[in-house]
């Protein structure tokens, strides 16, 4: 069971995953042993799963991003994510509640090969439908960091 303190510890952790615990502690007013076993815990209780690299766009490779929304006849789901799964635009692929079935994100150097790409999706079998949105820009996005871009330029912290 999390508390505040778990929460701000992750809070921490999710802002900069390679801040160390006394950074961490210092931040939060807490002592440096309280913020290394509650994380322990959080680490054996599965709540923190693991820690990862977000690598950054490298300048002047932007992708082009659409979100797509999928109806599909439910018994062919299987065959239909089989297919999805096969397409490396397809970065995400998530089922859903209410009028369409599944939500995917893609990605690709151009709007050409989007469309091309969503032209393969709904000639699927067992596709009925598809509404698509391009993304003009991302706002903020809390899976990843803030600081990734910066931690990549200036590995100062470690755990």
């Amino acid at each position: 069971m999390r508390d505040a303190l778990d929460r701000r510890i992750l809070a921490e952790l999710q802002h900069n995953a390679r801040a160390s615990t006394s950074q961490i502690a210092g931040r939060l007013g807490v002592a440096r042993s309280t913020v290394h076993e509650r994380i322990a815990r959080m680490e054996r209780d599965g709540t923190i799963a693991g820690y990862s690299v977000v690598l950054g766009q490298p300048q002047g490779d932007e992708v082009v991003q659409i979100l797509m929304l999928l109806e599909i006849r439910q018994q062919d789901t299987r065959k239909i994510l089989q297919r999805l799964n096969n397409l490396p635009e397809i970065k995400l692929c998530l089922s859903i509640n209410g009028e369409f079935d599944l939500f995917l994100t893609a990605e690709a150097p151009r709007i050409e090969d989007l469309d091309i790409l969503v032209d393969e999706i709904a000639e699927i079998p067992g596709v009925i439908r598809t509404k698509t949105f391009v993304v003009f820009g991302r706002k903020f996005d809390r899976r990843h960091s803030e600081t990734a871009a910066r931690m990549m330029h200036s590995p100062t912290a470690h755990p």
